[in-house]
């Protein structure tokens, strides 16, 4: 039975809900008159239901699909304006007791170098991503219950913000890793971390085993479950996401919405961002071995869909990504990317030679945070270091009823400018930080408040002469 408020994995992502929602959806497919009446549905901007993204998602009429990106765009410009949030991964050790299929870490690759840091590593790749300019960090590592217990990633935590080098700082570690024990998810919480994220990989039951065949990550229900555990553990902000790839792309999406509507109805509050990764070639990993990868064009209508039925949502795209198809979905409603990013274990500081490659995937776009940068401020975007929110306690359902009221861009739009001079004054290259200070000069005026805009003047002046740190 489906059932949106259980806490059982298999009642809220219930494969006979998303099979009957996919029949549906190919019964109706092209229907002029339903798409269009979901469509004006979703310009309300409180989002649709999975089985209504389900008839869009199958619609392949051009001037439809016109139809929804225009409205993607539109709902992302609501809710995020133009700001783009980065942050960078950082892997601790890719040390790992599973057997997923499609990840160069599993147990029984024995070529693959297996490296974990010690607290002075953790130290030095810190200080190489502070140089770059990062703020803000997913930290990324194997489950290994030995090499990688839950107090290794509690101290790794601790040293990255004890570290403060020139005007560097880590304001926010947000953590990626295996799920566990509501007590452990407590002491993540205590330990100040931003969003624990956990990517389900795929929502099919059957798939998901057989991609998972050996490990603690073998147990669907335990792993479909861990935001449950993790709220229930004090954290108040959860990103989920699915492996494109790995399974039916159609089921994926109908299992991601329906896991985001779960969360909205038994926690009270959705996913604060959703990934949208694709699979990748790694060490030990071909990607022809996965029959179900999807083409840029189906990938782009995706994640416009995600942005119309869930338009609160923060939504995250990485370095898996080439140049080309960022650009496009940053238009459609992906408001968080990584820049400079390495995906191996002490990639920072020493990156790795072809042959000694241990990254978890290849990167696609390689180029550095500062190109990444004057990128989006050429496109007009505003690159934004702001951690404020988190810092302030605007989160969990804090967060979310400012976002859906139209009012966190009151703080979002002045900390982004600040913390985008921040980057231009110790990090950005003649030309980014010309181009940066022409951006903030203009974004100015789009401060809606007059006083607001009088202090971010001032802040913003005071930042010029050395001092750090203003948020609202």
């Amino acid at each position: 039975m489906y059932d949106v408020k259980s806490l059982k994995a298999e009642e809220f992502i219930n494969d006979e809900e998303i099979q009957d929602c996919l029949r549906y959806a190919r019964e109706n497919k092209n229907n002029r008159e339903l798409v269009d009446e979901i469509l004006k549905k979703a310009e309300n901007m409180k989002g649709i239901s999975h089985r209504e993204a389900a008839v869009l998602l199958e619609c392949d009429l051009p001037d439809e699909i016109e139809k929804m990106f225009h409205l993607a765009k539109k709902i992302k410009d609501r809710f995020y304006g133009n700001r783009i949030v980065m942050f960078a991964p950082l892997y601790l050790s890719n040390y790992c007791v599973n057997g997923c299929t499609y990840c160069p870490y599993h147990a029984k690759n024995k070529h693959i170098a297996r490296k974990k840091l010690t607290q002075d590593e953790v130290r030095r790749e810190v200080i190489a991503l502070q140089d770059m300019g990062h703020k803000r960090l997913a930290l990324e590592a194997g489950e290994d219950p030995v090499n990688n217990p839950i107090e290794y990633i509690l101290e790794c935590i601790d040293t990255i913000y004890s570290i403060k080098h020139k005007n560097g700082a880590i304001r926010r570690v947000n953590v990626n890793i295996a799920a566990t024990t509501v007590e452990n998810y407590r002491k993540l919480k205590e330990a100040g971390i931003g969003t624990y994220i956990l990517f389900q990989e795929t929502y099919n039951k059957k798939s998901y085993e057989e991609l998972h065949p050996t490990g603690p990550k073998s147990n669907y229900a335990y792993h479909t479950e861990a935001m449950d555990r993790a709220m229930e553990g004090g954290i108040d902000d959860v990103g989920i996401g699915v492996l494109f790839g790995l399974n039916m792309y159609r089921y994926d999406f109908v299992g991601l919405l329906m896991h985001a509507e779960h969360l909205e109805a038994a926690q009270g509050v959705g996913p604060h961002t959703i990934s949208v990764p694709r699979v990748c070639p790694a060490d030990d990993i071909d990607v022809s071995d996965f029959s179900n990868a999807i083409p840029d064009d189906i990938f782009e209508k995706i994640v416009a869909l995600i942005r119309i039925a869930v338009p609160y949502t923060g939504m995250i795209i990485s370095t898996r990504e080439s140049k080309r198809v960022r650009e496009k979905v940053l238009q459609l409603g992906v408001s968080q990317i990584s820049g400079g990013s390495r995906t191996s274990v002490g990639g920072y500081v020493e990156p790795e030679p072809e042959e000694e490659n241990s990254a978890q995937f290849d990167v696609t776009d390689r180029r550095s945070l500062d190109e990444v940068i004057d990128w989006l401020l050429e496109m007009g975007f505003i690159p934004s270091f702001c951690t404020a929110c988190y810092r302030e306690g605007r989160t969990g359902d804090r967060f979310m009823s400012l976002l859906k009221a139209g009012q966190i861009s009151n703080c979002c739009q002045p900390n982004a400018l600040m913390t985008l001079k921040e980057y231009l004054m110790d990090y950005a290259s003649d030309k980014t930080r010309e181009d940066g200070e022409k951006l903030i000069q203009r974004e100015l005026d789009n401060v809606a408040s007059d006083k607001v805009r009088e202090i971010t003047r001032e802040y913003l002046k005071d930042i010029a002469d050395g001092k750090r740190d203003f948020r609202f």
